[in-house]
């Protein structure tokens, strides 16, 4: 396996997998032996300590948490309990600050799409001030402010990343960390449920569920299909992930230069469509299959045969052998919104047009909605921006959206092929997860930070491939 890589990406790999090994075998024997936490938490800090070395250590351990662990946490209070991955986000932002002072040659750089977030920015705080009338509570706070570390890593990514390769070691980061999540996603989805229920509760001292929808199923039917979830908590959450950083590995096993071994990427591509497929999200799998269309539309015609190839595999399954019917359904039943989860979609839907009618412009902020009768929870980024932030922020979220497809598709035409490839793999990933929003809220969502975190990562990302373009359009490593 390790043949095609060089010392550097070995390892890389290593890393990312003997601590995904790692942290699976101690949350196994903590599942069995729950005295072993306080081991399993001493160890924990030493990591951390090791990660805290420098700037890509600690961009390495926000990418694994984010992935691996997204809901963890310290496992005791302080006031509000902090969050692994809000740890790693301050120290990230702190240490870039600290080298910027120390080193007068380095300059903060902001990236072309930053007038458009900071404007998103600008109106968020705006919608959450008169929200909560100036007066939020605690737990609202900082529910926000993790939210706002995680758009934040826009310019985390930008001023870490200080070359062409460096970028194309978080862009090998991304896909690897994703992968290793979905490789657990599927062990935990096809373990025995007694197996992975304890495995799950094991992780309730560091602020996982313990009880209550810990596996997760179609409909809520313990005998109906099991869905995947990985250390995610919900699988729509979870498949959202998949889609986004499946993506990224399918437009890198269709690039010119990879930044790993081709037919490793296309292994790691379809163990992330199989992921995607577990969690039965729709709203994932439509993302997926846009991010799909997207790739072999503007660049790589090739994979429009295996679009075909898989599409006549599919029917052949449901016609000739009747396998997969139940599946079909499920999706003509959730385009047609005649299945339970979809009706309570268009419920909140109206709820969230409502909301939209009486709180135009701004929104009714980020907690509760001020009339007893609207309530402001919708499966659907674009609506609970509109109700959240009004259609002021709903249009800026937009329009920064479109903003980032025009300058990377500019970036695109006046780079050399590898970096094109990799923008366009970028552009895919941002589509898939734009499209999943149309159903699905985890993108932007106060209580699902790392979605944010990845999201405004990947665009970070491709914000530092546009640097390296405008610094030497011939650049190549």
């Amino acid at each position: 396996m390790f043949a095609a890589f060089d010392q550097h990406r070995r390892r890389e790999l290593g890393l990312i997998f003997g601590g995904t090994l790692l942290g699976v075998g101690l949350g196994a024997i903590a599942a069995f032996v729950p005295g072993f936490l306080v081991v399993a938490g001493v160890l924990g800090l030493l990591v951390g300590a090791w990660f805290a070395r420098s700037v890509h250590s600690i961009l390495t351990a926000t990418v694994l948490v984010a992935t691996l662990l997204p809901f963890g946490t310290l496992p005791f209070k302080v006031g509000l309990t902090p969050a692994l991955l809000e740890l790693g986000l301050l120290a990230l932002y702190a240490m870039l600050v600290v080298r910027n002072l120390v080193d007068p040659e380095r300059s903060w750089r902001w990236g072309s799409l930053a007038p458009w977030v900071i404007l998103l920015l600008g109106s968020s705080f705006f919608s959450f001030i008169i929200g909560s009338n100036a007066a939020p509570d605690s737990l609202l706070l900082h529910n926000y402010f993790k939210l706002l570390l995680g758009i934040c890593l826009f310019w985390g990514v930008q001023n870490a990343l200080d070359s062409l390769e460096q970028a194309r070691w978080w862009l090998r980061l991304l896909i690897l960390a994703g992968w290793a999540a979905a490789l657990l996603g599927i062990g935990l989805r096809f373990a025995p449920d007694g197996l992975a229920l304890r495995f799950l509760t094991a992780l309730a001292p560091i602020g996982y569920p313990a009880s209550g929808r810990v596996l997760r199923y179609v409909e809520d039917e313990p005998n109906g299909f099991e869905r995947a979830i990985g250390t995610s908590i919900d699988p729509n959450g979870f498949g959202g992930m998949m889609a986004l950083l499946g993506a990224i590995a399918l437009g890198q096993a269709l690039a010119q230069r990879p930044v790993l071994g081709r037919k490793w990427l296309w292994l790691i591509t379809a163990s992330f469509g199989l992921a995607v497929f577990l969690t039965s999200s729709r709203a994932a799998l439509g993302g997926f299959a846009i991010a799909g269309l997207f790739l072999a539309t503007v660049r790589y015609r090739q994979l429009w045969w295996l679009i075909g190839a898989g599409g006549i595999a599919g029917a052949i399954a449901i016609v000739g052998l009747g396998k997969g019917g139940d599946f079909v359904e499920r999706i003509v039943e959730g385009i047609q919104f005649k299945d339970q989860a979809n009706q309570m979609r268009l419920a909140e839907f109206r709820n969230a047009i409502a909301i939209m009618r009486e709180y135009p412009v701004f929104g009714v902020g980020f907690g509760r909605a001020p009339n007893i009768d609207l309530t402001t929870g919708v499966s659907s980024v674009y609506l609970a921006l509109g109700s959240r932030m009004g259609l002021v922020g709903l249009g800026l979220y937009i329009l920064t959206a479109i903003a980032f497809m025009v300058l990377t598709t500019q970036a695109i035409r006046r780079s050399e092929r590898s970096v094109g490839d990799a923008i366009i793999g970028l552009q895919a990933a941002i589509l898939a997860a734009l499209a999943v929003g149309v159903l699905d809220h985890y993108f932007f969502n106060i209580e699902f930070p790392h979605m944010g975190t990845l999201f405004w990562g990947v665009v970070g990302l491709a914000m530092v491939f546009m640097r390296e373009t405008q610094a030497d359009p011939a650049f190549s490593r």
